[in-house]
């Protein structure tokens, strides 16, 4: 029975990876399960279906194209990694994205780690001050470059969920339903998060204009 169940798996996998190269299209599922049998066809076709989204969530959170690079390579190398644990009947879509916004959390939470503790080494003549520099998104149509250049500077101040609430709904276009799901909250909880950013947003603008 043993040896019949692996014969079977092996020529599933065969079908499958034969179905893949000649280009037909897959569902999610068939995918998925190549990827867990670690076909690198497979994990590439993934990378193709989701390389911009993660890109795109990464940079509109980090704002910084190098970093988003590299952690749209760590959270692929994440989603290789543990494939193996993923439940099919779950979303691949929202997972992947789960993986990228902690990714992104991570890392803004160092950045903030560091600012934090910039001023030790300035005592020993480090310059470690990043500062914050206009940042241009390449998605931004040229028209609206300089307002969404304010936008994304003042993002910067807003507390971390609101901040990735803010760039799934309005940089990302998710929906209400899918920003739950990624986050693990309510609809309630994400309708709440995004009222509280543009208000904080819309006053923060102000209060620079107001400023210069």
């Amino acid at each position: 029975m043993f040896t019949f169940f692996l014969r079977r798996r092996r020529f599933l996998y065969v079908v499958a990876s034969n179905l893949l190269n000649s280009g037909c299209i897959l569902t999610e599922h068939e995918l998925i399960t190549l990827v867990q049998q670690k076909n690198e066809h497979a994990f590439s076709k993934l990378v193709t279906l989701f390389r911009d989204r993660v890109f795109n969530t990464a940079l509109g959170m980090v704002q910084h194209e190098a970093d988003a690079e590299d952690i749209a390579q760590e959270v692929f190398i994440k989603v290789y990694r543990s494939i193996g644990d993923f439940k099919k009947e779950a979303d691949l879509f929202t997972w992947i994205y789960r993986i990228t916004v902690n990714r992104c959390l991570d890392y803004l939470r160092s950045k903030q780690r560091r600012k934090r503790f910039g001023f030790i080494t300035s005592f020993f003549g480090v310059d470690n001050d990043e500062g914050v520099k206009d940042f241009d998104h390449p998605g931004v149509q040229l028209d609206k470059k300089q307002d969404a250049a304010m936008l994304f500077k003042v993002m910067q101040q807003l507390p971390n969920n609101q901040r990735t609430a803010f760039v799934l709904s309005k940089v990302e276009g998710l929906s209400y339903q899918q920003i739950a799901d990624v986050l693990d909250i309510s609809s309630a909880a994400v309708d709440s998060l995004l009222q509280r950013a543009k208000q904080n947003l819309r006053k923060m603008i102000d209060q620079k204009y107001f400023n210069e």
